[in-house]
């Protein structure tokens, strides 16, 4: 009997490719016509109908209104809450791209391709015990359990150990792993009550306390438990409340006076690392500034405008704080005008994505730049393919991600190395092409500057003046 299947399931084969072949080359046959048809009856729909039945109606409307918009409006109205944007402010700030570097060639030589250069920075140069980094690019801060996920912390350890720089805590507690994987550590003493002891502090190779950050200026940050749990819940030591609550204010700082008692007591528990602070751009920054000089700070880092986060209210990210030029330029020339810039290092951040705004934010007067949203692209690298097209990426580096299992800590390791590496030798290829032989040789004097508002903002002559050295 079970011969006699055999010729049937055979000629049911054979029977049900030729059908398929016929379809496909039926469908073949009619495609053209019938694609011509169903255009036909949408294009005359299309160009018949009133407007407010006709389907263009969306194109005008998002012509006039942003898609962005019409998206968040209505996540605002599914919750009737504060939504989060991750990643920070799409809007269009003035930036580096009308500052332009001015080649050495015959009036400046440049200098011999086989030169070495100097890119190392010293973050506290007047502290105890300053921090020296190999290149002047780092990574700024992210939280763990509050932002990312322990592998992700780990990765970063890892690929700038692997090039000379540092990390940072961020407002999250502090991950053993990223203190033995670290080579240079900033502990971001936070407005919350974790990573305060003693004991935690002395591990920092420099401490940053947080007032404000550019994407969500310095307001408080609300997180509901389900998305702290486990490790990092323990380690925060905020397992059994409903809501993680980062306070708007520092505890220990009511008055200005009070500033320079914490930063004498974290001075004292540290033996001498640098404390520094780290700030949004306010339109009263020299008044921040100056707080921060008569507490005897030994670094700023100031967050612009364009800076990224887990995710923030559209309304900080987008309204609140001064683009990252207005801020470094106006920073560089308080602490001139002070006789302070040699002494307080500044570092600048903010929607930095290229080897050229870095270099030109430090000839700026910026000492170093830290970096967060584009190091996170940088890692995940193609590791988001693992979550495009049906998650964002960022479902594979947040705490709570439901990919972040699929994060390949060892790669992004190696991206991440790679990506810093790639920086510097552009901005070593560079700094050799303006004729100098360090980081520290690069100055405003070396740039000019494409349009009147930027030259304003920056100081930097316009480009269509003739040097007054010609």
């Amino acid at each position: 009997m079970a011969g006699n299947w055999i010729p049937f399931l055979i000629g049911s084969f054979v029977g049900s490719m030729a059908a398929l072949i016929v379809v496909g080359l039926l469908l073949i046959c009619l495609f053209r016509p019938l694609t011509q048809w169903v255009l036909a009856k949408f294009m005359k729909r299309l160009m018949s109908d009133r407007y407010p039945e006709n389907i263009f109606e969306m194109v005008s409307a998002m012509t006039k209104v942003s898609p962005r918009y019409i998206l968040e409006n209505s996540l605002r109205a599914a919750t009737g809450q504060a939504i989060e944007r991750p990643f920070g402010s799409p809007r269009k700030f003035l930036n580096f791209d009308s500052l332009i570097f001015s080649p050495a060639q015959l009036a400046v030589l440049p200098s011999s391709e086989d030169t070495e250069v100097d890119m190392q920075i010293t973050i506290g140069p007047m502290a105890k015990k300053p921090l020296t980094l190999d290149i002047p690019l780092m990574v700024g801060g992210m939280g763990y359990g509050i932002g990312v996920s322990a592998d992700v912390k780990i990765a970063i350890a890892k690929g700038t150990a692997a090039v000379g720089t540092l990390t940072n805590t961020g407002e999250g507690p502090l991950l053993p792993e990223e203190r033995k994987f670290a080579k240079h550590l900033v502990l971001q003493y936070n407005s919350g009550k974790w990573a305060k002891e003693p004991e935690i502090l002395r591990q920092a190779d420099a401490i940053e306390i947080h007032f404000g950050q550019g994407a969500t200026a310095a307001a408080a940050s609300f997180i509901p438990a389900e998305y702290i749990q486990g490790r990092a819940a323990e380690i925060m030591g905020v397992q059994d409340e409903e809501m993680i609550i980062i306070p708007s204010r520092q505890p220990e700082v009511s008055k200005p006076e009070d500033l320079k008692k914490l930063v004498d007591k974290l001075r004292t528990i540290t033996d001498g690392v640098p404390i520094g602070v780290k700030i949004c751009a306010s339109a009263v920054l020299e008044k921040d500034l100056e707080i921060a000089i008569q507490a005897g700070v030994d670094f700023i880092s100031i967050d612009g405008g364009q800076a990224g986060t887990k995710g923030g209210p559209p309304i900080l990210e987008d309204d609140f704080g001064l683009p990252t030029i207005y801020a470094l330029t106006r920073a560089v020339r308080y602490l001139k005008k002070k006789g302070v810039k040699e002494r307080i290092t500044l570092l600048s951040g903010g929607g930095y994505n290229t080897p050229g705004e870095c270099l030109k934010a430090i000839a700026l007067g910026a000492d170093g730049i830290f970096m967060g949203t584009a190091v996170l692209w940088a890692m995940t690298h193609d590791q988001v393919t693992k979550a495009i097209p049906w998650e964002p990426p960022t479902e594979l580096t947040t705490y709570p991600g439901s990919l972040k299992n699929k994060f390949d800590p060892d790669s992004a390791t190696k991206y991440l190395a790679n990506f810093f590496l790639s920086f510097v030798d552009e901005m070593e290829i560079a700094i050799l092409a303006l004729g100098k032989t360090s980081l520290r040789e690069v100055t405003a004097a070396d740039l000019v500057s494409l349009d009147e508002m930027t030259s304003k903002v920056t100081k930097v002559p316009l480009a269509y003046h003739s040097s007054s050295s010609s």
